[in-house]
C-alpha cells in the first residue's frame, strides 16, 4: 500500500512505496484516489514510464480525456500531449507552451463538462527550473470574509478559450475548429464537494472574462480580487521538478502555474488527462 508524506507543511502529498508502472490492486488505487479528492495534488518521485504505462496508470482513475490541441498529441498515444520547448531533428516543435511563464490557470475551465483529473510526467528536467505552483481554492474559500462567501453564492462566471489562447506566446490566434470545439460557458463561483460536501472556489484567472448578472468592470473586479486572494502563498504549494517526477492533481479545486526558464535548456513533460467520477469528485458545473 502507498504511504503519504505531506510536503513542506503543505496540502500536497508525496506518496511513497510505490511504482506507477506496476500493477495496482483496486484497494491501491481506491487509496490513491481518497488522497487524490482530499489533498488535490499527489507526487510521486523516481518514475520510470512508457507512454503506454503512463497512460494504464491514468486509466485507472477514470476514463481518458483527449485534449483539443491535437497538435500536442503523442504519434503514438493520443492520450498523451507533450509539453516541451523541444524540436525535432526536422525543427518542428515537440508538443507545446515552449518556455515562457503561464499564468494562473484550471485545466479545462472553459469547457461545459471539464476533465478534471491530470498528470504530468517530468522526462526531461532542466538544470536550473522551472518550478511549477498549485493553489488550493477549498482552503481559500474557507478563508474568505463572510460578506465575500455571501457576494459569490449562486454567482456564475464566464469563461471563454479565446480569452486562455492569449497566454499562449507561439501563437496569435485559434483556428476555427479549435473555437467550435470551445465556446463560451459558464460555472458557478462555488462548488461543493460530492463526498464529504465541503465547499470550494472554482476559478480559473487565465479565461474567466466576466459573471453573469453583474456589469462588467464590477464582475472583473471580483474576479480580480477572488484570484489574488486564492494564489497567497498559504495556498500555494511550489514543486521544484527532479527527472522521474510524476505529479497528479485535481483541477476540480486547484489552480496551477509555472515559471518562465531558459530557452537553451531542453524540458519535456507527458500529460494525460482523465474523466474523474463525479461521484467522488467535483465535476465543475
Amino acid at each position: 500500500m502507498p504511504l503519504f508524506t505531506p510536503i513542506d507543511g503543505k496540502f500536497a502529498l508525496e506518496v511513497q512505496a510505490l511504482d506507477a508502472w506496476a500493477t495496482l490492486d483496486d484497494t491501491c488505487i481506491q487509496t490513491l484516489d481518497d488522497a487524490l479528492a482530499t489533498h488535490g495534488v499527489l507526487v510521486f518521485r523516481r518514475q520510470a514510464l512508457t507512454e503506454r504505462e503512463l497512460v494504464a496508470f491514468s486509466n485507472r482513475f477514470g476514463s481518458p480525456d483527449v485534449i483539443v490541441r491535437t497538435d500536442w498529441a503523442s504519434g503514438a498515444n493520443p492520450e498523451i500531449i507533450h509539453i516541451s520547448n523541444m524540436r525535432n531533428a526536422r525543427g518542428d516543435a515537440i508538443g507545446g507552451l515552449g518556455s515562457g511563464e503561464l499564468a494562473w490557470h484550471a485545466d479545462q475551465a472553459y469547457m461545459a463538462k471539464p476533465a478534471t483529473g491530470a498528470i504530468l510526467y517530468g522526462v526531461e528536467i532542466p538544470e536550473h527550473g522551472p518550478r511549477t505552483y498549485w493553489a488550493n481554492l477549498r482552503l481559500a474559500y474557507d478563508a474568505l470574509p463572510p460578506h465575500t462567501r455571501a457576494r459569490i453564492q449562486g454567482r456564475r462566471a464566464v469563461f471563454s478559450y479565446a480569452e486562455r489562447y492569449k497566454d499562449y506566446n507561439d501563437e496569435t490566434v485559434p483556428t476555427e475548429e479549435i473555437l467550435a470545439k470551445t465556446p463560451t460557458v459558464t460555472h458557478a463561483l462555488v462548488q461543493t464537494h460530492p463526498v464529504s460536501g465541503a465547499r470550494t472556489l472554482y476559478l480559473d484567472p487565465s479565461s474567466m472574462i466576466g459573471i453573469e448578472g453583474m456589469d462588467e468592470a464590477e464582475g472583473r473586479a471580483l474576479l480580480d480580487e477572488l484570484a489574488h486572494h486564492a494564489t497567497r502563498p498559504q495556498f500555494v504549494y511550489a514543486h521544484t521538478w527532479q527527472p522521474g517526477d510524476l505529479i497528479m492533481w485535481d483541477n476540480g479545486f486547484l489552480l496551477h502555474r509555472r515559471d518562465a526558464f531558459r530557452t537553451d535548456q531542453n524540458r519535456l513533460l507527458k500529460r494525460t488527462t482523465i474523466r474523474l467520477s463525479p461521484d467522488r469528485h467535483i465535476i465543475p458545473s
